[in-house]
């Protein structure tokens, strides 16, 4: 797991730090929003917290495993946006995109739109759909 100065912008781009942002969700608070939620997982992939994703991922879809750690050439994470949420109920659908870069190699964007479900008062991430593929 990677370190993260506790002082300096959340990982996920918002001006609170990560202890006042993502840190509390990663350690079990519950996200209120599906969109704090994305935000959190983000940051989860910056800081390589795949205990989390597995965690915040719908059982109905979750991976094994994600082997972040394997990863080679690892990504870095370069900066995240959020495009739209739009939430009805148990349901929601966050819009975003993910600069990272792999190796030396160019910045890339990742767009994806995100479905998000919440039982027992927890969202949980479902799927996404990638609309530049």
């Amino acid at each position: 797991m990677q370190a993260v100065d506790t002082l300096t912008p959340c990982p996920c781009g918002h001006i609170d730090g990560y202890a006042r942002c993502c840190e509390p969700l990663h350690l079990g608070a519950a996200a209120t929003t599906a969109e704090q939620l994305m935000r959190s997982r983000y940051s989860a992939y910056v800081l390589k917290r795949e205990d989390y994703l597995l965690a915040t991922w719908h059982s109905s879809t979750r991976p094994a495993h994600l082997k972040l750690a394997a990863q080679q050439p690892a990504p870095s994470w370069l900066g995240l946006t959020v495009k739209h949420h739009e939430s009805n109920g148990d349901h929601a659908v966050v819009e975003f995109i993910a600069r990272l870069r792999y190796g030396g190699g160019k910045a890339q964007r990742m767009h994806e739109v995100s479905r998000f479900v919440r039982e027992d008062g927890r969202w949980y991430y479902l799927d996404g759909m990638f609309p530049d593929a």
